[in-house]
């Protein structure tokens, strides 16, 4: 389905002509209607879907539509990390180069006393859309730089995530001061329990799209060592003996492995550097800046690179741990093997982690070849295919008691196409330069946004 066939407005399709975006991927093909109908909704999909614009674009046509108020903040985008929060302000410039009314500014944080006076200026000139980090704009609420009591809609970006990173209670303080009658979208790569709560507690009678995991790319040659603990740094050193390995990301799900694999690398001259939370936001944008320019060989990282990050050229992905969600793995090692490039996958796999790892076989429904240890590491544990955890998720339920029905003013999916308009968009040509009431100049984003 193309985007000519939605009722997205004008000025957005004209930007989706100069970036060349034709055909909706199925994330935004099911989204794109139901949000512009005013609906809750809830996806549940893998980052590279086109979930970003599956949001996004509605919400901005419908504001430059019109109909809502001036001078409130109109939409709110959370998201769990910077550098996430970063690439949709990329995105949002993109899509909302020709909406000249529609302002916004990006809220993420970071210990640049500098940035937090640019933000807070930024909030009180007033922004059509904030897209933001939690516990940042919580500081800038509590602080009086932003209201959001006639907020219209409210999006939850990596919902999961989120609430991994500990953020729930922050979550639920902002959307205390929502008013009742907002629209909230949630996106999500995973569904397990928590989120499904709170979705039931933020939501109302919401429309919910599944996009089912992909498997991942054939070209990942997949392997995994089996092993005890304290042999996985012993395993480090054997891989990394050559010197020779670049365009490496190895992941661990806690930031103090995180540095005593960046210490041990080290140590072994290999040319890496870290990524993890207790970074500041400009030693976490230097990092990127020189993985991405081929000045770091190795990136040692928590999760906070595993989803979203848009690096084509990595050779090779190490799991430190075993991920415990299957959607997880997949989105870790989908990091190598990119643009038609080969790629390859590790896992060490420790006796603690063993029922995870077959939970992953058991979803890609193949067995990760097993490799034997290096000499010298003694024998590691016997492998074995635990039987699946049994589902403890609930059955759904009902929105949220107590708040009142909307009513929307909806565009219906069976009006006929508007009067006009052509099967194949002409760009509009326009005097002079664009620009935007924000003062930023477009740059567009990756089509899988």
């Amino acid at each position: 389905m193309s985007f000519e066939e939605t009722y997205l407005n004008d000025n957005i399709l004209d930007a989706l002509y100069d970036m060349h975006f034709d055909e909706m991927t199925p994330i935004q093909e099911r989204c794109i209607p139901e949000i512009l109908d005013g609906r809750d909704l809830i996806g549940v999909a893998q980052t590279g879907t086109g979930k970003t614009a599956a949001y996004l674009l509605p919400i901005l046509s419908m504001l430059d539509d019109g109909g809502f108020q001036k001078d409130a903040v109109n939409c709110i985008v959370m998201s769990p990390t910077r550098e996430l929060a970063q690439q949709i302000d990329q995105a949002m410039q993109g899509f909302g180069y020709y909406l000249d009314g529609i302002s916004s500014v990006a809220v993420y944080g970071g210990n640049d006393g500098t940035r937090f006076d640019q933000e807070m200026k930024g909030l009180k000139m007033g922004a059509d859309v904030i897209i933001a980090t939690p516990g940042r704009l919580l500081s800038h609420i509590r602080m009086g730089h932003v209201d959001l009591s006639r907020l219209s809609f409210f999006v939850l970006d990596e919902a999961d995530r989120m609430l991994d990173m500990g953020f729930s209670d922050d979550i639920l303080s902002i959307a205390k001061l929502l008013p009742q009658n907002h629209q909230t979208i949630m996106f999500s790569a995973t569904m397990p329990n928590k989120i499904q709560d709170l979705a039931r507690t933020l939501l109302n009678n919401p429309v919910e799209v599944k996009i089912a995991v992909s498997k991942p790319a054939e070209k990942i040659q997949q392997s995994a060592y089996v092993c005890y603990e304290p042999q996985k740094l012993g395993i480090i050193r054997h891989l990394f003996k050559t010197g020779e390995l670049q365009r490496v990301i190895i992941f661990s799900g806690k930031k103090d492995k995180v540095k005593d694999i960046t210490r041990e690398l080290q140590r072994m001259h290999i040319n890496c550097a870290p990524m993890h939370s207790d970074l500041s936001q400009a030693e976490r944008d230097d990092v990127m800046y020189r993985f991405k320019a081929g000045q770091v060989d190795v990136l040692v990282a928590t999760d906070i690179v595993s989803r979203g990050i848009d690096i084509d050229d990595i050779l090779m992905v190490i799991n430190y741990d075993v991920p415990h969600d299957a959607e997880d793995y997949v989105h870790r090692i989908g990091r190598t093997a990119r643009a038609q490039r080969d790629g390859v996958a590790i896992t060490f796999v420790s006796d603690q982690d063993m029922r995870y790892f077959a939970d992953i076989e058991r979803f890609l429904e193949r067995d990760i070849l097993k490799n034997p240890l290096p000499e010298g590491l003694g024998e590691g544990p016997e492998f074995k295919a635990i039987a699946p955890r049994k589902s403890t998720r609930g059955r759904g339920g009902r929105g949220r008691s107590g708040k009142s029905q909307r009513t929307h003013s909806t565009r219906s999916s069976h009006q006929e196409p508007k009067e006009g308009q052509p099967a194949t968009r002409k760009k509009r040509h326009r005097g002079g330069h664009h620009h935007r009431k924000n003062g930023h100049q477009a740059t567009p984003p990756s089509p899988s946004v």
